[in-house]
């Protein structure tokens, strides 16, 4: 049921609020109280706080932020809705890494690491996190990112409370395709 109710929250909180009657403030974020009574008239009748604090609190990806007040929730990153996260340019490793599918290396190549839907292309800190992220669209393959590089040439990076690095794009000069590899 958490991995259910986080996928749940995720489709809300990242790419859908409105269809469900939850807005966003600029930030991203909304009262835990009608958040929990928008997901409840959708089908969840028994969400409660409790279930809430356990999906944030065990979801290994760390999707999801609770306000210091305790009264508001949003998601981490991967947002298809405009928001602003309020996270300060930092500056990143020298490299980063981007797992994907097979499939999009062609794409790939021919354009670099761009969005999509969302408002930033997300990087990992290390190769097996970019491995799980790949998998999740195919067989996976891993693609070094130079972020030093990147950096040095006046492009912004963010960093989320859950690690994962942001970027509005990645230009094909930077990519690692000699380290392309398949993950195994």
């Amino acid at each position: 049921m958490s991995k259910e109710i986080s996928k749940f929250l995720s489709l809300i909180l990242r790419h859908e609020p409105a269809k469900f009657g939850v807005e966003l403030d600029s930030g991203g974020w909304t009262p835990i109280d009608v958040l929990i009574a928008r997901v409840k008239v959708a089908g969840h009748p028994n969400f409660d706080r409790t279930m809430l604090d356990e999906v944030v609190a065990t979801n290994n990806k760390k999707r999801f932020t609770i306000s210091d007040d305790g009264l508001r929730i949003r998601a981490a990153q991967g947002h298809s809705v405009e928001v602003d996260l309020g996270l300060a340019p930092t500056k990143p490793p020298a490299v980063l890494y981007h797992g994907t599918a097979i499939a999009n290396i062609g794409s790939i190549r021919d354009k670099g690491l761009l969005p999509g839907k969302r408002q930033h292309v997300h990087l990992s800190f290390d190769q097996y996190t970019a491995i799980n992220v790949g998998a999740r669209y195919g067989k996976p393959i891993v693609l070094s990112v130079n972020a030093a590089r990147m950096f040095e040439d006046g492009i912004q990076f963010f960093r989320t409370e859950n690690g994962v690095w942001l970027t509005g794009r990645v230009p094909v000069e930077y990519l690692g395709f000699d380290q392309e590899r398949e993950a195994s």
